[in-house]
Parts: structure tokens; sequence; C-alpha cells
């Protein structure tokens, strides 16, 4: 995994110009950049567009299916309105009376689609949407699986002994962090009780939905701790009580009191 850090200006500037796929190889050579964190940046954008844009988009179905049925393909359509292909011929296919269980096996096992349109149109789609095909899908898993097991092997290495997220689950608590240590720690002289492991670049957008959605949460039930974003952050964190915010470097430079 690669670790930068970037103003937010720079950061906003990177982020701005990767509108298509093709722009990660683009980029990576203007700007000496790794692919693997201009791909993850250009993942948290277009996952944010496309929950932006979701419901625009439904709204156009019907005139969406109708320009499908004259012709054009579902990732014609996909791009006309820059909507990622997946999403796009879920939509359509839905209009169009097949169930999601059906679209589900479609993307699953298009070699088993019996519809000729369908089968090429499903196939172009699945090889063109690098987020949203199972392939695509794999990828992130891995990552975010590659993440926690690095921190796991310094929590290890440390003998910081500590419960995992897998360990926790089904308990009395519903949200549960990555890894719970069973003894506290202190990072320049603030507690840590807990650590969450994100495959993602930490900018402003991805921060604060995380602390709303977890790591505030997480203070409330266990108390302070620390969120590591592997692919870095803004220069410009916000502070926030109980929540430290740390790239990769905090691996390599903390050391037990």
């Amino acid at each position: 995994m690669h670790k930068w850090n970037f103003r937010t200006e720079d950061f906003n500037s990177i982020y701005n110009q990767l509108n298509r796929y093709e722009d990660i190889a683009r980029l990576s050579l203007e700007l000496g950049l790794p692919k693997e964190l201009l791909l993850v940046i250009y993942s948290q954008r277009t996952v944010r567009k496309a929950t932006r844009d979701f419901y625009k988009i439904k709204n156009k179905v019907p005139q969406l299916a109708d320009t499908w049925k004259h012709g054009t393909s579902f990732y014609q359509i996909a791009q006309k309105f820059d909507f990622p292909p997946v999403l796009t011929a879920m939509l359509i296919t839905q209009h169009l009376g097949i169930s999601k269980k059906g679209f589900r096996k479609m993307v699953l096992e298009p070699d088993k689609i019996e519809n000729a349109r369908y089968k090429t149109e499903m196939t172009e789609v699945l090889q063109k949407d690098v987020l949203y095909s199972p392939e695509g899908l794999e990828v992130q898993v891995k990552r975010g699986k590659k993440g926690e097991a690095t921190l796991k092997a310094w929590l290890d290495k440390k003998c910081l002994k500590h419960r995992t997220e897998e360990d926790l689950r089904g308990g009395e608590c519903q949200k549960t962090p990555d890894f719970l240590l069973d003894a506290p720690i202190f990072v320049r002289g603030d507690e840590v009780k807990w650590i969450e492991s994100k495959a993602s670049f930490g900018d402003i957008v991805e921060i604060k939905k995380n602390l709303k959605n977890q790591l505030v949460p997480y203070t409330q039930l266990f108390g302070p701790g620390l969120v590591l974003y592997w692919f870095g952050t803004i220069t410009e964190t916000p502070s926030v009580p109980g929540v430290l915010i740390e790239n990769p470097d905090f691996l390599k430079s903390w050391e037990p009191c």
C-alpha cells in the first residue's frame, strides 16, 4: 500500500482530475503517483458520485430503458450519464422485469445468460466496471483485509494483546472496531483503547463519514481510540476528542512508553 499526505488544495486538484478510470494512468505519469493510490482516490470519488446521483438516475430509468430498447447498450448509457455500468444495467433490467435475484445471477454467471443481447452487454459492463463488478469488489475486499492483516502483525510484534472484530461479533455491542486492545496504549500522551484500519485515503469527506458512522460511536462504547488510513490523509486533519487520525508512519514511530 502507498501512503501519501496532501494539503487539501493539492488533494482536491488530484481528486477532481479523476473523472474516468483512464485518468489513473495519465495522472500517475504526470504526477509520479502510484496507480494504486490513484485507484483508491478514484474509487472514493466514484462511489460518492454514484451515491449522490443514484435517485436522479433512477428517476430517468423509463427514459433509459426506452433508449436501450432502441439499441443503445448498457455501457453506452452508463457513459452518457457518467454512472457506474453495473448499476446502470441493474436499474434498467429491473425496470424491464428482471428481479434483483435474477440480476445477481447474471452478474455472477454471465456465461449462462441465455438472451444473446443481455449476455453480450452484461459481459461488457462487467469488464468495464472496476468498482461494482465482482472482480472490482474483490479487489476492495482484499485491500481491506491486507490492511487489517498488516495491523494485526504489528500488534502481535509489539506484544499488544487484543480482540478482533470477529472475536467481538455477536456480543452486546453492534458496532465494534477492528481491534480492541486488552490494555490501553498511549500515543503522544493520548490514551488509545482501540484501533480501526481503513484501506482508504483520509480526505475530509472520508474522515467525517467515518467519524459519524463508526469512530465517534466507538468512543462512546469503548473510550478513546485511533484510526489508521493506509493510503494517507490530508495534512489538515480535524481534531476530534477521543479519536486520533494517523497514517502508516505511526507504525514506525510508536514505541511502548
